[in-house]
């Protein structure tokens, strides 16, 4: 009877580290999320040319990373014990941030955005290196997908040439590939929302016309698909990414 008592007591200790090991997890991500919103909306804004919100962006960047680095600086989750890259982020996201706000203060927008697209990269190599997988992640891999398709925006394509379909052909196939592992991997309530939809379904449909454009070599109707790809791209960055 002990030994059956002791065994369920272990059981009962290693479900309740399992589910406190996620809980950890999933506090981060949702602090990581919460940095990733604002910063992307900065971004956003000093795309269009609104340097005043994007400003305010990112001092609500900065207070949500704070928040972060208050709760997650000295205790890091389990899924990051080790992980040489954990404890650079915490000094790289400050810098970029403080950066950014001078650099926009000097009035270079175009610099400060690089600083905070760089703030998606450090979220991202971290959690590549620590096997986790997250929405935003799988966009920023559409965003470098469709930079790969983007090469081909050219009325001047010579299409005599066999590389240059194939590799229309094979750029918009990778790019189609990554847009369903996002489709698939976003949660219930993200996938099933108009915004995630109207996006994900109107860049499917985008790339449904390709074939078209290269059996026809059709460098107009290849120039406007593109376009209205890299269109839904960006807005897949600025809301999700």
């Amino acid at each position: 009877m002990l030994p059956r008592i002791a065994r369920a007591a272990c059981l009962a200790l290693a479900l309740t580290a399992g589910a406190a090991k996620a809980g950890d997890l999933a506090d981060f991500n949702a602090a990581a999320e919460a940095v990733a919103s604002h910063n992307r909306v900065a971004i956003g804004y000093l795309r269009t040319g609104n340097t005043d919100l994007a400003s305010l962006e990112i001092d609500r960047t900065r207070e949500a990373w704070g928040a972060l680095q208050q709760r997650f600086g000295g205790r890091r989750p389990d899924f990051f014990v080790g992980n040489r890259v954990y404890g650079k982020i915490f000094t790289g996201v400050s810098a970029r941030l403080v950066g950014a706000a001078l650099l926009l203060n000097a009035g270079r927008p175009d610099a400060a955005a690089d600083s905070l697209n760089a703030i998606r990269g450090d979220f991202y190599e971290l959690r590549k290196t620590a096997g986790i997988a997250v929405l935003a992640d799988c966009v920023r891999d559409a965003n470098a997908a469709m930079d790969a398709l983007m090469v081909y925006n050219d009325r001047a394509l010579d299409w005599t040439k066999a590389e240059t379909s194939y590799g229309i052909a094979g750029k918009a196939s990778i790019y189609g590939h990554v847009l369903e592992r996002c489709d698939g991997m976003a949660g219930d309530a993200v996938r099933k929302g108009p915004e995630f939809r109207r996006l994900i379904d109107g860049a499917k449909a985008s790339l449904a016309l390709i074939p078209q454009a290269v059996a026809n070599r059709d460098g107009d109707l290849l120039h406007r698909v593109l376009i209205e790809l890299r269109s839904f791209d960006n807005l897949l960055a600025f809301r999700f990414g």
